[in-house]
C-alpha cells in the first residue's frame, strides 16, 4: 500500500478518551478478548460482501474465496487481522470508527427488509468491539477499501486512542480491511503462533469461513478453525462419534457422555442447544464457588465459558453449548441474570435435561445406575432449588430402603407407592449420618415387623431435600423419628399408654430426666430396643440439628420425647431399681437412646462409669 499525502487529523466524538478508558478497564475482563472481536468483525465484513454480491457479483473483484488472516510479527511487535470482505469507504470509516458505539453492522441489519435478515449470520453487532484493540495496543493502524471502489480510494486510519485519529486517502489494490496492532510490551504474548492458535480455536473455532494464521515474512499459512459449527449442522448429518469427540473436547473428558441432545429452536427465541450428561463427575463437583455452566455463543461466536445463568446450580454437571441468535455480543454475566430471553432458554434447557435423565431412567441398561452414583446427590438439590420442576425431579430420585436393606439407591418414589400396604397414607423415611445408622435405627422396629417399607436416607443433602418435599403424588412424607405414627404402623398392644403400671413408669422416668426430655411415653415404634428419642412432628429432627451445628450455625435447643419399650429388660430393671440407682439408670437409658440415633454424649466417661456400675451391681 502506498500512502498519499492527503492527510487530516480529526477528533473522536462522544468524549472518546473517557469512554475508551472505561471500555479498556471495565468492559472486557480478559485482554485476549480483543482477538475475538476483531475476527468477528472481519467475518461480519465478509458476510456483508456475500450478501451484497447476491445482486452485484462484480463486488467479488474476481476473488470469491472469503477468509480472515491473522499475521504475527514478533520482531516488529505487531499483530494484524486482515479480511477480504466488504471494506469501508472514507465516509464509512468516519461514521463507524470515528464515532464510538455506532455500529455499521447494526445499521446494516436495520437497513435490510423482508426475509433477507433471517439468512444472514452477521456477528459484529457491538459498536465498540473494534476499540478492544487498545486493550493490548498503544497504536492501531487500519487500512481499508470498499469493494467496487477504485484502488485510489483506499483509506488509512490511525490512532493511539488518546482522543484524536488521523485519516488519509491511499492507494489500495486489495478490497477489505487490515487492522494492525502495535502491541504494548506487556502484551508481547500475542506475537506467539501457539498462543494465537489456541485463542482462535477457543473463541472463533466455529466462524463460518476460514481463519488463517501466518507469521510475517512467511508464505505458507495454517487454517486454524473448523470453519463450521458442528451444532449448526442437521442432526442427520452427524454421527455419534462426532458428537462424542466434540463433547470430549469441550468437557476435557476422555470418556464418552451418557447421553446427549441436539436441538434447533425457532420462535420467540432462536437458538441451538447441544447438551451432554457426562458419565463421571468432575473432581470439584462439590466446590460451590467454582463457576459451572454451558458455553455461550452468539451467532457462532464464543462469548463465555461456564455461563451459569443458563442452568440452575443443581444441573451443574451438564456440559454443552447454547448458540443464541438474538443476544448482543457484549452480553455479560450481569446481563444474563436479568435477560428475559435467557430465562426462557434456561427453562427450556432444564426441561430438556430432565427429559434426558428420564430417558436414561427408562433405558434397559446400566446407564442410570451410573448417572445416579455420580450425580444423584446433586440432583436432590433440585427439590429445593427448582419449585416448578419439583415433581419431575422427585420422580427421578432413587433411594435405599428397608425392602432391599442394601446401600444401593435403586428404589424410586413410584416404586415405593406401588408397594403401599392397605391403609398406608404416608411415605416413611429415616435420616442418619450413615447407611448403617439408618438401617439399624430402633425407630424402624415396628415398621420392619409390619412389613412397611421405609426410605433409608444417609446423604448429607437428604435432610434439606425432605424439608422441601412435604409430599409426592398426594402422599405426605413422614419421618419415623418425629411425631405420632398413623394407624397403619401402630401396634395393637401399644394402646396401653394409660395402664397404672405404664403411667407410674413414665412418670418416674420423666421425673429423673426432666432436664433432658419433654416427656416420657410408651413407644409405638419399639419392639426390641429399650428406648428412642422422638421429636415433635413440626420440630427440627436430631440429625438435622447435628448437621447445622457441624456447619457452625446456631441452633436453639429443643427437648425430645423419650419413648420406652416397657417390656425390655433394661426398663424392667429401672422399674425395680433402688432409690439410689434411679438417676443412673435413667441417665443410661437416655444416653443409649441418644447413641442409637447417632448422637454424641456430652459426658462419655460418665456414661461408661454409670453403665459399668449398674452392670456389676
Amino acid at each position: 500500500m502506498t500512502v498519499d499525502t492527503r492527510k487530516e487529523t480529526l477528533g473522536f466524538q462522544a468524549e472518546i478518551k473517557e469512554l475508551l478508558r472505561l471500555m479498556i478497564h471495565s468492559l472486557y475482563s480478559h485482554s485476549e478478548i480483543f482477538l475475538r472481536e476483531l475476527i468477528s468483525n472481519a467475518s461480519d465484513a465478509c458476510d456483508k460482501l456475500k450478501f451484497e454480491a447476491l445482486t452485484d457479483a462484480a463486488l467479488y473483484e474476481k476473488d470469491s474465496d472469503l477468509n480472515v488472516t491473522v499475521i504475527w510479527d514478533a520482531k516488529a511487535k505487531t499483530l494484524s487481522v486482515r479480511d477480504n470482505g466488504i471494506g469501508m469507504s472514507r465516509e464509512e470509516v468516519v461514521e463507524n470508527i470515528g464515532t464510538i458505539a455506532r455500529s455499521g453492522t447494526r445499521r446494516f441489519i436495520e437497513a435490510m427488509t423482508g426475509e433477507a435478515s433471517k439468512d444472514m449470520n452477521l456477528i459484529g453487532q457491538f459498536g465498540v468491539g473494534f476499540y478492544s484493540s487498545f486493550i493490548v495496543a498503544d497504536r492501531v493502524t487500519l487500512f481499508t477499501r470498499r469493494a467496487g471502489r477504485p484502488s485510489d480510494e483506499g483509506v488509512k486510519w490511525e490512532s493511539t486512542g488518546e482522543g484524536e485519529y488521523t485519516l488519509e486517502q491511499i492507494e489500495c489494490q486489495e478490497r477489505g480491511t487490515e487492522i494492525i496492532l502495535h502491541l504494548r510490551s506487556e502484551h508481547a504474548e500475542y506475537c506467539d503462533g501457539f498462543r494465537l492458535k489456541a485463542l482462535i480455536r477457543k473463541y472463533s473455532d466455529h466462524i463460518g469461513l476460514p481463519v488463517r494464521l501466518i507469521e510475517a515474512g512467511q508464505t505458507e499459512f495454517e487454517t486454524v478453525n473448523q470453519a463450521g459449527a458442528l451444532w449448526a449442522k442437521p442432526k442427520q448429518e452427524l454421527s455419534e462419534e462426532q458428537y462424542h469427540d466434540f463433547y470430549k473436547r469441550i468437557a476435557h473428558d476422555s470418556n464418552a457422555p451418557l447421553i446427549y441432545a441436539h436441538n434447533h429452536v425457532e420462535g420467540r427465541q432462536n437458538y441451538t442447544s447441544l447438551l451432554f450428561i457426562p458419565s463421571r463427575a468432575p473432581f470439584d463437583l462439590w466446590d460451590r464457588d467454582h463457576h459451572r455452566g454451558l458455553k455461550l455463543y452468539v451467532r457462532r461466536v464464543f462469548i463465555m465459558d461456564d455461563a451459569d445463568s443458563l442452568l440452575p446450580h443443581y444441573l451443574r454437571f451438564v456440559r454443552g453449548i447454547i448458540d443464541a441468535q438474538d443476544l448482543p455480543l457484549n452480553v455479560s454475566r450481569e446481563i444474563l441474570q436479568t435477560n428475559s430471553d435467557i430465562d426462557a432458554i434456561r427453562s427450556a434447557c432444564v426441561k430438556r435435561i430432565l427429559g434426558m435423565i428420564e430417558e436414561l431412567s427408562e433405558a434397559k441398561d446400566e446407564r442410570y445406575k451410573t448417572f445416579w452414583s455420580e450425580f444423584g446427590q446433586v440432583l436432590k438439590e433440585g427439590i429445593g432449588e427448582d419449585f416448578s420442576n419439583k415433581e419431575k425431579i422427585a420422580s427421578l430420585l432413587r433411594f435405599a430402603t428397608t425392602r432391599t436393606d442394601t446401600d444401593e439407591q435403586s428404589v424410586s418414589l413410584d416404586d415405593y407407592l406401588a408397594g403401599l400396604g392397605e391403609g398406608q397414607e404416608k411415605i416413611y423415611y429415616v435420616t442418619a449420618d450413615s447407611f448403617m445408622a439408618a438401617k439399624n435405627s430402633p425407630h424402624l422396629e415396628v415398621f420392619r415387623k409390619k412389613g412397611i417399607e421405609v426410605l433409608l436416607l444417609a446423604d448429607r443433602v437428604d435432610e434439606w431435600m425432605v424439608a422441601h418435599l412435604p409430599e409426592y403424588k398426594g402422599k405426605s412424607l413422614q419421618s419415623v423419628t418425629k411425631g405420632e405414627l398413623d394407624a397403619a404402623a401402630v401396634e395393637a398392644q401399644s394402646a396401653e399408654q394409660d395402664s397404672p403400671r405404664n403411667k407410674a413408669l413414665t412418670e418416674k422416668l420423666g421425673e429423673a430426666l426432666k432436664d433432658q426430655v419433654r416427656s416420657v411415653r410408651i413407644s409405638q415404634r419399639l419392639t426390641e430396643s429399650a428406648a428412642c428419642l422422638v421429636a415433635d412432628e413440626h420440630e427440627m429432627g436430631a440429625h438435622l440439628e447435628r448437621l447445622l451445628k457441624a456447619a457452625g450455625q446456631q441452633v436453639s435447643a429443643s427437648k425430645p420425647h423419650l419413648e420406652i419399650n416397657p417390656e425390655h429388660p433394661l426398663i424392667r430393671r429401672f422399674e425395680a431399681a433402688s432409690e439410689e440407682d434411679v438417676a443412673d439408670f435413667a441417665s443410661v437409658i437416655y444416653d443409649e437412646a441418644l447413641l442409637s440415633e447417632g448422637g454424641q454424649l456430652e459426658d462419655p466417661a460418665g456414661f461408661v462409669r454409670k453403665f459399668n456400675r449398674l452392670l456389676l451391681s
